[in-house]
Parts: structure tokens; sequence; C-alpha cells
């Protein structure tokens, strides 16, 4: 195996895929890339046994042949040569010479039969969509996934194919994200799967805002995502995910429409005296305004009022701040709405119109 390559061109590949790459791995050929070298083009693969990762390149004055090269050591040396500089690999037995102007680099491989690779998947589904929507997507959702739950369908994201839509659910118990999007060509049934956190991640970095195309591959155990010259690759969490539509909240009939920016600065100032272990702030809603009442074990107290559209004569909720502010973060609009129905029960909150998003915040008891 041997090729030459620019340094840029095989930087963009090795920053797609090093991500994949756990530092500390239960089979040593996992630290390292799968090398694969082949009409032109060289292939890099980084795996973890759950998410997959494949990038292409073009190469030059190649020789087919494959080998793994130390992930992590290959993409520090590739990163710390000059701009512009002009790589050889070459493999020579059981070692990858790397060769860049007057540096001089000799790195240990393992056998390329040894790495594990995703066999073709069981495709059930397939959709395109556009690579910008789908990244809104995950961003608008992605943070209310649960972290190391013991409920282990709750560790990641639930994409819920339906016909001409597809949505992207997130919840951790105490919050929930919800997404969608009209799809040209939606499912002939509908379908949901469970991502795994670092696969929807690991996606969440690869997208970019551009004008390009995604498609999304569904198996019967995995999803595979094609983008240009990236193939990536999840297994599905194995469970089933709560019935989301139940959580949304009914009969919250008390609507208050609000500046979102002007209540994002507000509560980000009320959290400061908040309680550091609940982060609870205290909405108390009234006509013509909302107020944010926050307090903390040292008997400090932060008031805010912003003014509002409602006709709600006093309401008052307690919620975890940060997820009020996560949820906020995540919509658009100039104006957000906040669906209410008492002081027991979760808060909607949704874009003044035309927008695909809504998140729900349960309530804390202050």
């Amino acid at each position: 195996m041997r090729f030459s390559i620019q340094r840029e061109v095989l930087l963009k590949p090795l920053q797609q895929v090093i991500g994949v790459v756990e530092r500390r791995q239960t089979l040593p050929v996992l630290a390292n890339l799968l090398v694969q070298v082949s009409g032109g083009r060289v292939a890099l693969t980084g795996t973890d046994l759950e998410v997959e990762m494949i990038a292409t390149a073009p190469v030059e004055h190649a020789e087919d042949g494959e080998t793994t090269i130390p992930a992590r050591k290959l993409f520090d040396i590739v990163r710390a040569l000059p701009d512009g500089a002009a790589i050889e690999l070459k493999l020579s037995g059981d070692r990858i010479a790397l060769n860049a102007g007057r540096s001089r680099f000799t790195l240990a491989t393992l056998p390329h039969g040894e790495f594990p690779t995703v066999d073709e998947i069981e495709l059930v589904e397939r959709v395109r969509l556009p690579e910008a929507v789908l990244k809104d997507l995950i961003e608008r959702t992605a943070f209310a996934m649960a972290n190391q739950d013991v409920r282990y369908y709750l560790n990641g994201m639930l994409l819920d194919l339906r016909e001409q839509a597809l949505r992207c659910v997130a919840t951790d118990g105490h919050r929930l994200a919800l997404a969608e999007t009209n799809l040209d060509a939606g499912g002939t049934a509908r379908r949901q799967i469970i991502i795994p956190r670092k696969g929807v991640m690991e996606l969440a970095g690869l997208f970019e805002s551009g004008e390009g195309e995604v498609e999304l591959e569904f198996g019967r155990n995995h999803l595979r995502v094609r983008r240009g010259d990236v193939t990536f690759t999840s297994k599905l969490i194995d469970g089933r995910f709560p019935d989301y539509e139940a959580v949304l909240p009914i009969g919250a009939d008390k609507v208050v429409m609000v500046n979102r920016d002007l209540l994002r600065a507000a509560l980000q100032r009320a959290a400061i005296l908040s309680n550091e272990k609940y982060r609870g702030v205290k909405i108390e809603v009234s006509p013509g305004k909302l107020r944010l009442v926050a307090h903390n074990p040292e008997q400090e107290e932060a008031v805010e009022e912003v003014e509002a559209e409602s006709g709600v004569s006093e309401l008052a909720v307690g919620f975890n701040v940060g997820y009020l502010l996560d949820a906020l973060g995540a919509l658009r609009g100039e104006r957000v709405r906040l669906c209410l129905r008492d002081a027991q029960s979760s808060c909607l909150l949704e874009g003044e119109q035309g927008e695909n998003a809504r998140h729900v915040v349960m309530p804390l008891r202050l």
C-alpha cells in the first residue's frame, strides 16, 4: 500500500472520523483507523463497535492495499505538519512510513483483518432530506437526551419516520424536545428507531449548513447516513421509547406570549441567585406581565419582571431554569408561547407561529 496526498486533503477526513475512536479501548485495534486504498481513493474507517464513520479522499501515485494505523498519532502528526505539505505514506511489513518534506515518521500497524467493520445493513426504509434541515432538527432536540440513565432507551434520540414527515424527539424524563420536518417522500409505514447518544453527537458535528442532501437508510438494527464522501453507521438502541405524544400537555389553556430574548435574559439573571442544586425559578403569571422569582439557601432573592401578553391571573409554577433556557435557545422566533394549566402541570414552549418545534418542561415543587 502506498499513496501521496496533500495535508489539507487528508486532514479533513481524519477530523471527520477521529471523534469515533475512543481513547480507552478494550481491543487494541479499535485505537487504529482502517486505511484502504483502491481506485485512486483512500478510505479511512473509525469505529468503537457502536458507531462507525468512513470518510474518503482522492490520492495520487497510489498502490492499492489496506492496513490499520494508530488513529490519534496519525491525526496529531498530520495536524502538526505545515500547511500545503505533500504527504507520502508507504506500508512496509508491519510498519507505515509517513514522509512530508524533511519530516519522517514510522508507525506500527496492526493487521487489517482484525479490524471490525459493519456488514451491509438490512435495509427497511430510505429517505433523503437537506443536510441543513437534519442538522437543525438535531440541534433543537439533542440537549434533552439523558446521559447514563438506567433507562437506557432515554440515552439517545428517537427518529420517528411518518408518512411525509420526520420527527426527532429526545427526553431525560424531566423535559422533552421535539422537532419535525416535512418530507417530499416519507416512509411507506411508520418507523421508530433510537440512535445512541454518541451517534447523535457525531452526526451533529458532521453536518454543515450547506445546500447538500443526506440519505438516511433505516435498517432493523442500524441507521446509516450517507453524505458526500462520508458514510456514518450507528447501531440502534434496542428498547421502546416512551409515548412522547402523551407527554405533550393537554388542556394547557393558560397562554402567555412573551419576547424570547427578554425572557432569556431575565432567566439568566434570576438563575444567579437560584439554588445551585435544584436551579429552581418560580414563574408568576398575571395580566400583562411575567414575574420570575429565585431563592437560595442563603435567603438571597432575585426578582425579574417581563412584559407579556396574558389574561391569566395569579398562576405560579416552579421550573428548573436551565431546562427553560435550553428550550428557549432551541426556538427561533422573536416571541415564544408558554402554555400552562396549573401549578402541578408541565409547561409547553413553542414558537409564535409556523415553527415545527415544541418543548415540554416538567414542574418543580418550590
